[in-house]
């Protein structure tokens, strides 16, 4: 079992692990190509994006988290609680989605291994692939976790930070669009917000706190803490690439639609950009595949006491399928296409059940949830209902 005492030397670093968990789950490969290309259509204006879905990630996570804690419970259990069976299938499109992204993000791990030394993508994900089960492997897992998470998170952001100072954006332009924009998108905001909170990405951290014995009503100053600081980590990573975007932009210089984010980092930096991108790549693709494979088994491991004494051989199963499947089909666009849609739709409905779960007495006991959180927790339901009830018709339509 991936769990670790509640000592107090130890919290204050899984609080920042959880933190970093979470971050770096989103960072993967679509988060730079997704960065990349929204930056490309709004220019300064997607600043305000950001802005905007940032409050709505901390509005989300926070609900998700507090819950998780004040409940004690794994999200799954807690939709099992509401309505029998549908823990069942959270937890079925929890580890759908995750299987299908860790796809991407392995063959993404294999890309940055190749621009960082010319390794075959082929070799490089199978490195990537043992280089996480190490992770999960070894003695202490879940410090293990926490240190792989927080070294390669803080990499990405030095080496981004370099590309900004060698772009030279319009800063103040930036800034000022951040509050003042010129064009606006609902899709952009709905699809960062997916990205970054979708999925088991946003479960990630709270499962994670819960295995470090952080739970309980006393301990939410430390759950919101955790929360917030892994929603300000993926926007300063976000905000970072958008202007290493906008500055290539305001140089004149044309992106490589093949590669957008590669393209910006050699053009910003000529080839030690290029293989800097390739660090930054291989950090966010297997910091994204340790995540994916930790939360997408969390949600599994609690219906059997067998699933949790195997939980270690289970993960090993979910890296190791991922990996041979990435190197049966390549790099598999249209199912992450597809799970894209299936990403914005979890959201909601587990959101949903968190909101709900909130106001149930035999599950929160004494806890009030704040009315504020309730409100901006209902907005992301509608508005990631809506959105991606939009992409899911259109998919249909040109199936």
């Amino acid at each position: 079992m991936l769990k670790q005492s509640p000592q107090p030397s130890s919290k204050k670093s899984a609080i920042l692990g959880a933190a970093f968990l979470m971050a770096t789950s989103a960072i993967g490969p679509g988060f730079l190509t997704q960065t990349t290309v929204f930056t490309q259509q709004l220019v300064a204006s997607f600043g305000f994006v950001i802005l905007i879905s940032v409050l709505l990630d901390i509005g989300a996570q926070m609900n998700i988290w507090r819950v998780i804690a004040v409940t004690e419970k794994r999200a799954q259990l807690i939709a099992n609680e509401l309505l029998p069976g549908m823990g069942y299938l959270l937890a079925a499109l929890i580890v759908i989605g995750g299987f299908a992204f860790n796809i991407g993000n392995i063959g993404g791990s294999g890309l940055g291994l190749q621009v960082m030394t010319g390794l075959d993508p082929a070799y490089g994900s199978i490195l990537s692939c043992i280089i996480a089960l190490f992770i999960f492997w070894y003695k202490e897992v879940g410090k293990a976790i926490d240190g792989f998470t927080k070294v390669l998170g803080l990499l990405m952001i030095v080496l981004t930070l370099y590309i900004v100072f060698k772009a030279a954006p319009p800063i103040g332009t930036a800034i000022y669009r951040s509050f003042v924009p010129e064009q606006f998108s609902a899709l952009a905001i709905v699809t960062l917000v997916g990205g970054t909170v979708g999925g088991y990405i946003s479960f990630a951290g709270g499962h994670r706190l819960l295995d470090a014995g952080i739970k309980g009503e006393s301990a939410l100053t430390q759950v919101n803490k955790s929360a917030v600081s892994g929603i300000i980590i993926t926007s300063i990573m976000r905000f970072l690439l958008f202007l290493c975007v906008l500055g290539v932009i305001n140089q004149g210089f044309l992106i490589d639609p093949k590669n957008p984010p590669a393209s910006v980092f050699q053009l910003a930096a000529g080839n030690i950009g290029y293989r800097f991108f390739g660090i930054v790549m291989w950090a966010a693709a297997i910091t994204s595949v340790v995540g994916a494979a930790y939360t997408s088994v969390s949600f599994i491991k609690t219906f059997h006491p067998w699933l949790e004494k195997m939980e270690k051989w289970i993960i090993s199963f979910f890296i190791v399928s991922s990996t041979l499947a990435y190197q049966f089909i390549g790099n598999p666009v249209k199912i992450l296409v597809t799970v894209g849609a299936l990403n914005g739709l979890i959201l909601p409905i587990a959101m949903a059940i968190i909101l709900l779960a909130a106001t149930k007495k035999k599950l929160v006991h004494s806890y009030k949830h704040p009315l504020w959180l309730s409100i901006a927790g209902w907005i992301v339901v509608i508005a990631m209902s809506w959105m991606s009830g939009l992409t899911l018709y259109k998919w249909i339509a040109n199936f």
